[in-house]
């Protein structure tokens, strides 16, 4: 059995909805699951299986309509804004196209990602943008604008920006699709060796099947259900030796 102060997230009877009156189609049907702290889980599943609403649920960018959802310990059916934003503050968030601003540097990019998370003064702000890109092996690209960078490169700037704040969960959005096999599997060990190093949470979606034996835990959506989920050979051997 699980122990609930050990979940960083935790979902229960989750339904939801799209649309009004004639309009309105259920996008997700009563899904239960428990995401651990420290845990690499993928989330996977066709096109149209619900992967998106799941994870701007769970980001707090959209409001529970209907079920339980535990993030960090809050409920957020039925949460206030203050509460709301309170958790995004403690989130980290990777998106597919990185979403680097092009004028600024990877240290700039970084800097801005410590300002979220409120009032920090600009030396502490600089020296934490530039340890994480330092952990992230890109200390000699700070001062590189992203078009003079590789696309891994990149994602690794997307990665350290989201990773500054320090926070408890990282919701990812396909962060390896667009990045030759050898970028993705750097992207993926990064989150994965800092999730061991700062207890960090990770639940990445994905189509990319280049990095399910690198996840703690796969589950799979179809149609608005989860219909499997399991550990891959590689975690249950690490899990239980």
């Amino acid at each position: 059995m699980e122990t609930p102060d050990r979940d960083v997230i935790e979902v229960r009877g989750l339904n939801h909805w799209f649309g009004i009156g004639d309009a309105r189609k259920q996008a997700l049907y009563d899904l239960n699951f428990a995401i651990e702290a420290g845990s690499f889980t993928v989330l996977m599943g066709p096109s149209g299986s619900g992967k998106t609403t799941v994870l701007t649920l769970l980001g707090c960018l959209r409001g529970v309509q209907d079920g339980s959802v535990r993030l960090l310990g809050e409920q957020l059916n039925g949460a206030r804004e203050t509460t709301l934003m309170t958790l995004r503050r403690r989130l980290g968030f990777i998106f597919q196209a990185h979403n680097l601003h092009e004028s600024l540097t990877a240290l700039q990019n970084v800097i801005m990602g410590v300002q979220v998370h409120g009032d920090v003064s600009d030396e502490l702000a600089h020296k934490a943008a530039v340890h994480v890109l330092e952990l992230v092996g890109l200390s000699d690209r700070i001062n590189y604008l992203p078009a003079n960078l590789s696309g891994g490169q990149k994602q690794r700037v997307a990665v350290a920006r989201a990773l500054v704040g320090n926070p408890a969960l990282v919701l990812a959005d396909e962060p390896t699709a667009a990045l030759d096999a050898d970028s993705a599997s750097e992207v993926v060990d990064l989150l994965k060796r800092l999730g061991r190093s700062r207890g960090t949470t990770t639940l990445l979606v994905t189509h990319d099947s280049r990095i399910l034996e690198r996840a703690d835990r796969i589950l799979v959506l179809e149609d608005g259900r989860v219909v499997s989920d399991t550990a891959p050979r590689t975690a249950q051997k690490r899990h239980h030796p």
